[in-house]
């Protein structure tokens, strides 16, 4: 069945590239509401964005959702990836500003507040997408694409001239609570560099070495090194569920990217969508539901994220 939360669960943090204090409060919703962001600061005009593959204003840096009427809500990415990494597809998310907290950097406190709050069955049968044949777009060396499969797997490479990360690839079936056990906890990355051509843009301005980890060639300048040695393709990975919820239902098949990002993801979203011959949405029978990423996922779980 659809689901959604038992009772609302509350956040509060920094946005990473504003540094502006930020309250998120996510409620349960109905069956066939979808995820919904509402901007609670902004009292006048439609103040109501989709998290939708198609509200998503492409920038590089985070993923950005605009509306009709232009607002925006940013950096959706890594709550979207724990709604989708606990099977909830319903939800209102209300922020009293226009970026989602980022924590840690990754989606651990969103998947444990879930899992404390508790997660509940609607009246409604969940529907998939399953992919039925290869659809793939390039970007010179980057590639990403959705093959059919019989269930959600990722697939993943990445290559950095730092050699903190390098060369680095992970595949994963994300049935059985696998988001959760090996994936939610994994915090952004970047190069030092990358911070300082940031910060001279006036971004990155929540940034810290608390909520990100921070590579400089060989050396990890963020206290306590890497939660993982694979943590970088596992992150990559991370952002690649939370883009892919985008589209709205579970998605049957396998995802595989090569040096992708926020977005060329949307652009495979957006090149799914133009063919109809290429997916169809089902109803999700419960032998199906067993090999997506909310599957078998309990209160008890909460021990995978403390």
């Amino acid at each position: 069945m659809q689901k959604t939360l038992k009772s609302k669960v509350v956040f509060e943090g920094v946005g990473l590239h504003s540094g502006a204090p930020v309250r998120m409060v996510v409620h349960p919703a109905s069956a066939e509401y979808g995820i919904w962001f509402k901007r609670t600061d902004v009292l006048a005009g439609d103040n109501f964005v989709a998290a939708r593959w198609d509200q998503v204003d492409r920038t590089p840096l985070c993923t950005k959702l605009r509306n009709d009427a232009g607002m925006t809500v940013s950096t959706v990415e890594h709550v979207m990836a724990a709604l989708s990494g606990c099977g909830i597809y319903n939800a209102l998310i209300e922020l009293n500003g226009p970026e989602v907290p980022i924590l840690d950097g990754s989606s651990a406190e969103f998947v444990a507040g879930f899992l404390a709050a508790g997660i509940r069955d609607l009246s409604e049968p969940s529907r998939l997408l399953r992919i039925l044949k290869p659809v793939e777009v390039r970007d010179g060396l980057a590639m990403a694409r959705l093959d059919p499969a019989p269930g959600f797997e990722l697939r993943f490479h990445i290559d950095f001239v730092d050699s903190a990360i390098g060369d680095q690839s992970k595949r994963l079936s994300m049935a059985n609570g696998t988001f959760v056990r090996e994936l939610c906890d994994s915090r952004t990355f970047c190069r030092q560099s990358d911070v300082d051509a940031m910060h001279a843009q006036g971004l990155a301005l929540g940034g810290t070495y608390d909520n990100a980890v921070v590579v400089d060639g060989a050396r990890v300048l963020s206290p306590g090194g890497f939660r993982h040695p694979d943590e970088a393709v596992r992150h990559k990975m991370l952002d690649a569920v939370g883009d892919l919820a985008l589209a709205g239902a579970p998605i049957f098949g396998r995802y595989t990217g090569e040096r992708a990002g926020h977005t060329m993801t949307n652009t495979l979203l957006r090149a799914l969508f133009a063919d109809p011959s290429s997916y169809v949405v089902e109803t999700c029978s419960r032998a199906m539901a067993a090999r997506l990423p909310g599957s078998g996922l309990h209160r008890t779980d909460l021990r995978l994220v403390a």
